[in-house]
Order: structure tokens, then sequence, then C-alpha cells
């Protein structure tokens, strides 16, 4: 089955009470929109490979694998936040599986959508 078909799923499960619109799945990619104001955009190649955008009013974020960034502690995992730097990656882990990485990370954005604490 088709990774994005299955975290599809998942997240529908899972907050489909928070997803008013439910989960919109395109060719590469899940876009959502939850209650409170959060929309999510989720890409992954691969387990390993995967861009997750997030808006939060005008504050664009994400957490992606490009390897770009060889002096954070995270990498290749990093962290743009809400002042446009790369910063160490909080929450993902390579390694882990696509679906607890999402829902780790989910989690924490429904807490601090700015992941500032």
């Amino acid at each position: 089955m088709n990774l994005h078909l299955e975290l599809k799923e998942q997240l529908e499960t899972a907050y489909g009470t928070q997803l008013p619109a439910g989960v919109t799945l395109h060719q590469d990619a899940l876009l959502m929109n939850f209650d409170n104001g959060l929309a999510l955009e989720v890409r992954y190649a691969n387990a390993d490979e995967y861009a997750i955008n997030w808006l939060w009013g005008d504050a664009r974020l994400r957490i992606d694998t490009a390897p770009l960034h060889e002096g954070l502690a995270t990498y290749p995992n990093h962290f743009h936040d809400v002042d446009e730097q790369i910063r160490p990656d909080p929450l993902t882990r390579p390694g882990a599986a696509p679906w607890d990485n999402l829902r780790r990370l989910i989690d924490a954005l429904l807490e601090d959508p700015l992941l500032q604490s």
C-alpha cells in the first residue's frame, strides 16, 4: 500500500474529529487543516526522506531531511523555525516509523504550533 495512503488513514482515525475537511491526498503530499487553524502539508519520499510543512497564522515552519546542515546534532533532520533559523529537529527521528514521527510532531503542534516551548 502507498505510504501516503496509509498515513491518510491513520491521520483520519487518530485526528478525524479535529480535521473538519479530512485529509486530502495528492500525488506526492497529504494536506490537512485542523480545527484550531493549523495547516499541515506532509511529503514522504520514503521512511527516512520527508518534508513536513505547516502554517500557523502568518508563520511558515518546516521539518525536513534534506542533507544540507551537517553541523546539526540531528543531521540530516532539521527544523526551520518561526524566525527562519535552521535548528536541530526537536521531534522526528531517523529510522522511526513514519507514523510515529508524524504523530509525535502533530501532537506537539497541537499543543504549541510554533514549537517554542
